[in-house]
């Protein structure tokens, strides 16, 4: 509303007559419509309460963040249309209040509410002039006795999109610190595990010299040993290739020849385990840009995790197939 305009029309209140009335109403619609027109413009959510929180006025874009009816809200209080907000603690303070909560309903978002006090002065009631007054043509002015406070303003802010910003970056820079610690943990296991790869080497070359009934056992020995070194520096490979990729070397590779390189490679497992395997590779498959060491290990993971899920005498079954747009491949364990 035009600064003053209320002053003025407070001063003149005991010297307009009835036919002024209408007027100054009109003025006022225009000027209320007016404010309601610029603030439904405006992007962050505005809401207006009394000193109780009810809801005395709430634009569009408030409506749209809480899922709010505003013809339904007027009057009701602000904590009943709002889940959730503790209002006693958000206007508990005398000054400007700054605070971010999280809303679920009607999205996930994250909302920063700034409440200011709504202080208006407090004038005594002799307002009106006595008819003396108007005849003397003097006007008995208002005089403010004090201030109070009767209700807030809340300026909404949608700040979904910066929180989450922020969150990414916490959480890459986090994964940036572990990647690097594992990355030296695993550099660290490898060391060791080089050292006992010769140490093995030269107790091989020793046992050689023994006669063959302890040079039997002393090998069976070393050769668990190996087994389980080799095995301890494939995770570590594995490791660091899940925390380095690698990006991916594209050349023309048959899927099927991949396949079966793979499954050959857990033939001992597979005979040991008496496990049955099917193998239905469609003949007709193009050749596809892939890099055959990442599809292979993909295939070695896939299957080894069936053959753990299965009993014995268990079926793996392998299927690929073609259509006009994709080439499919299954594995699927039949416990």
């Amino acid at each position: 509303m035009k600064s003053g305009f209320l002053e003025k029309l407070i001063e003149r209140l005991g010297r307009i007559g009835p036919e002024d009335v209408q007027n100054y109403f009109l003025r006022l619609a225009q000027e209320k419509g007016f404010l309601e027109t610029v603030f439904n413009a405006i992007q962050e959510g505005i809401i207006v309460t009394d000193a109780k929180g009810r809801i005395s006025y709430v634009n569009n874009a408030a409506c749209e963040l809480f899922g709010l009816d505003a013809a339904d809200a007027i009057g009701k209080r602000l904590d009943e249309r709002m889940r959730g907000l503790d209002w006693q603690s958000l206007t508990k303070s005398s000054g400007p209040v700054s605070h971010d909560l999280e809303i679920f309903y009607p999205q996930n978002r994250y909302i920063n509410f700034y409440i200011v006090p709504l202080v208006m002065e407090q004038r005594n009631s002799a307002v009106a002039t006595s008819l003396r007054d108007v005849e003397e043509g003097t006007r008995h002015r208002p005089v403010t006795t004090g201030s109070a406070e009767v209700g807030h303003v809340m300026i909404l802010r949608d700040i979904t999109k910066s929180r989450r910003t922020a969150q990414q970056t916490i959480e890459s820079e986090r994964l940036n610190a572990l990647t690097l610690l594992a990355a030296g943990v695993a550099h660290e296991i490898g060391n060791p595990l080089n050292s006992l790869h010769i140490h093995l080497q030269l107790m091989e070359r020793t046992v050689q010299k023994l006669n063959d009934g302890a040079k039997a056992e002393l090998q069976q020995s070393i050769d668990v040993a190996r087994s389980e070194v080799n095995r301890l520096d494939s995770i570590v490979t594995q490791f660091l290739r899940a925390i380095r990729p690698s990006h991916p070397q594209l050349r023309p590779e048959n899927l099927n020849t991949i396949i079966e390189e793979t499954v050959r490679f857990f033939t001992p497992e597979i005979h040991d385990r008496e496990i049955t395997v099917e193998q239905q590779l469609r003949s007709d498959l193009p050749l596809l840009q892939l890099d055959r060491d990442q599809m292979k290990q993909a295939f070695y993971n896939v299957i080894k995790n069936s053959l753990e899920a299965m009993q014995r005498h268990g079926v793996l079954r392998v299927e690929t197939d073609l259509d006009d747009t994709h080439v499919a491949r299954e594995f699927e364990p039949r416990l």
